[in-house]
């Protein structure tokens, strides 16, 4: 019975481990480089590198599309017209990379002096936008539980720019250098999505077919999500944004130090609900029964994963920082400690966000990241002049928050997931309270 429960989901376990292992080769050479980055620009250098990366990626949004688990779930779906759906998809994500990368520049000239560095590193970064469409090939993958090819791709991109980053800071190079890596890392990583899927798959692109009647069919079920995409990003990376424009780069840069060494651990929720997704459609349509358990077991891991982090965090953090950043970033340990609290909601979001695709709610997930986007941004306009980036991390904790949990309590359909994760929650606690009733005291 054991052998073949396991063979039955050892399929997805073999994905899951290709996506951790990708994950933590990232997480490893990323969290070396950084510091080698970091120390070498300082925090204003730094902060403008950072600054930048966030303002492409709240407008990277306009390459989502909202397509990511959409076309995962059409694919698993409808089989007989994969062509129709990759082809389409492709095409709005090209669209929308060219309008999101028009959209950078304009908010660059108008807040940038064109001849600062600011500027230029804001448009070299941007560009990586323009390689966001082979993002179509990961889709494709994860469809089919091929998680290793997206891993490799992503291993020997980072690879190659970690190497990069290193040599630049050894040979002193400027801050340009820096962002036109950043730039080498999506290309390279598209470039190797598109031969993998040349290599194995058995759809061919020339197959291919954009319609426009599959794109205003997709659009017409991803819009919402697209919406929502756009609140989420907003709340994930507008307090750099808003710290560069209210006190300045050198306070970005400490404040990317914590968010980023916080954030770092936000692969963990991905990378385990992108491997089950496939199975949790299959077990919706079939067994909701199995799917409500299932459902909870992921919520009660993702919990007890995050709090593990988060504990592992608030005790390392100011030694951590210390050693490994310097004087410079002393501050950074103080935002660190607050930020991480913010990764619990993360890792349940990740699987109420494939909730709601299947379920098809796409409505809530605008509504959430709406309200989670308005209260960052009101809650920074009140904390940041005051506590600087200690009082955006704590924005960030509430926005986190209440777009991710609290608000499930107040619509019909979601209050059963906000009973789910609450009990998730104190899954840990109701554990350790059984095990201790367990032990014989003599």
């Amino acid at each position: 019975m054991r052998c073949k429960f396991f063979n039955k989901f050892r399929l997805y376990i073999r994905n899951t481990s290709w996506i951790l292992g990708g994950y933590f080769f990232r997480l490893l050479t990323g969290f070396f480089v950084l510091i080698f980055i970091a120390r070498y620009l300082g925090p204003k250098k730094f902060g403008i590198l950072s600054y930048a990366g966030s303002l492409t990626a709240i407008f990277a949004t306009t390459a989502h599309m909202g397509l990511n688990g959409l076309v995962v779930r059409e694919l698993v779906k409808k089989i007989d017209v994969r062509n129709e759906i990759l082809g389409s998809a492709v095409a709005l994500k090209c669209c929308g990379a060219f309008f999101g990368f028009f959209l950078i520049c304009i908010v660059a000239i108008n807040t940038e002096d064109i001849n600062s560095p600011s500027f230029w590193v804001i448009v070299i970064i941007a560009s990586s936008l323009l390689f966001k469409p082979s993002e179509i090939f990961a889709f494709w993958f994860e469809a089919h539980v091929q998680a290793k090819y997206t891993s490799i791709a992503s291993v020997i991109s980072h690879f190659f720019t970690g190497s990069l980053n290193i040599f630049l800071v050894v040979f002193g190079a400027n801050l340009y250098f820096f962002a036109f890596a950043n730039l080498f890392q999506a290309f390279v990583f598209a470039l190797l999505l598109w031969l993998f899927y040349c290599r194995y798959s058995d759809l061919p692109i020339q197959r291919w077919l954009a319609s426009f009647r599959k794109s205003k069919e997709l659009l017409g079920q991803s819009w919402i999500v697209f919406l929502g995409s756009i609140f989420a990003n907003v709340y994930l990376k507008i307090d750099q944004v808003m710290l560069k424009w209210m006190i300045g780069a050198k306070e970005v840069g400490i404040y990317s130090v914590a968010s980023t060494l916080s954030e770092i651990w936000y692969f963990m929720p991905v990378a385990i609900m992108a491997s089950f997704y496939p199975r949790l459609i299959k077990l919706h349509e079939s067994k909701p029964d199995v799917f409500k358990k299932r459902f909870q077991q992921l919520l009660n891991l993702l919990s007890f994963l995050a709090l593990i982090v988060i504990l592992l965090v608030t005790l390392m953090a100011k030694p951590f920082v210390d050693l490994f950043y310097g004087v410079a970033y002393q501050a950074s340990s103080a935002i660190l400690i607050v930020h991480i609290w913010a990764s619990i909601f993360v890792f349940m979001r990740a699987a109420f966000s494939k909730w709601i695709l299947i379920e098809n709610v796409l409505m809530f997930s605008l509504i959430t990241q709406g309200f989670g986007a308005i209260i960052n941004i009101c809650s920074n306009f009140l904390l940041i002049p005051k506590y600087g980036g200690s009082g955006a991390a704590l924005a960030t904790l509430a926005s986190y928050a209440m777009a991710s949990y609290f608000s499930l309590l107040f619509y019909q359909k979601s209050r059963p997931i906000f009973w789910m994760m609450t009990r998730s929650l104190i899954a840990p606690v109701i554990y350790f309270y059984a095990m201790i009733r367990r032990v014989k005291w003599h």
